[in-house]
């Protein structure tokens, strides 16, 4: 259901600043929650209990949807006449996903994997409304730069313990990982875990 707080800011698109739409969150991010209170979304947070399990076989980005879409798939039972929003977003380097570290060792390793190279991070996005049988899956990708880091830096950043809950051991948004990262080719939302104009476009659809 749409929402409107201002009819002067409505247009025939029917999503719009000034405009307030409901989601249901499968995902327990804070950050994809933070970005989608920011848009002005009236959002009800209900993870999926659904595994990350990768199989190396499939593309990143098939990869990322069919998470995405197991999620979204679990969580619309409990709300079959609301939107849900799923969401999985990979990091990838030379072919290998990474997903988050099993434990600060693990997020020291990724690190110095991506210590001056350039890798990629998929995700992917699923919306669906069961009560239409609607389903719109999609997946993103970002180009990152990283700089070289000393073990230094690496340990530094990993004992704040931010890297430990986020793909590839890194935050684009944290006030650290946000210094290692040199450049980007692509959209930054992304990378921080929701691709926003995407989603926005998308999301038209169910307007």
């Amino acid at each position: 259901m749409i929402h409107f707080s201002n009819s002067n800011s409505v247009n025939n698109t029917g999503i719009l600043p000034g405009a307030c739409m409901s989601l249901v969150l499968a995902s327990a991010s804070p950050r994809r929650k933070k970005l989608l209170q920011q848009l002005g979304f009236e959002l009800k947070i209900d993870p999926s209990s659904v595994e990350e399990v990768f199989d190396e076989s499939l593309e990143p980005s098939i990869m990322a949807k069919n998470l995405a879409s197991l999620k979204a798939e679990e969580v619309s039972l409990r709300h079959p006449t609301e939107i849900v929003l799923g969401a999985d977003t990979i990091v990838v380097l030379d072919g290998l996903m990474l997903a988050k570290p099993a434990d600060p060792e693990d997020a020291k390793a990724m690190l110095r994997l991506l210590s001056g190279r350039t890798h990629h991070v998929w995700t992917g996005v699923c919306l669906m409304k069961r009560e239409t049988d609607t389903l719109i899956c999609f997946a993103e990708c970002t180009e990152v730069q990283f700089t070289a880091l000393s073990d230094h830096e690496i340990d530094a950043y990993v004992a704040t313990g931010s890297p430990l809950d986020k793909a590839g051991a890194y935050g684009i948004q944290d006030d650290w990982g946000a210094v290692f990262i040199s450049g980007i080719n692509g959209d930054y939302y992304n990378v921080v875990g929701l691709p926003l104009h995407a989603m926005y476009r998308n999301l038209l659809k169910f307007a």
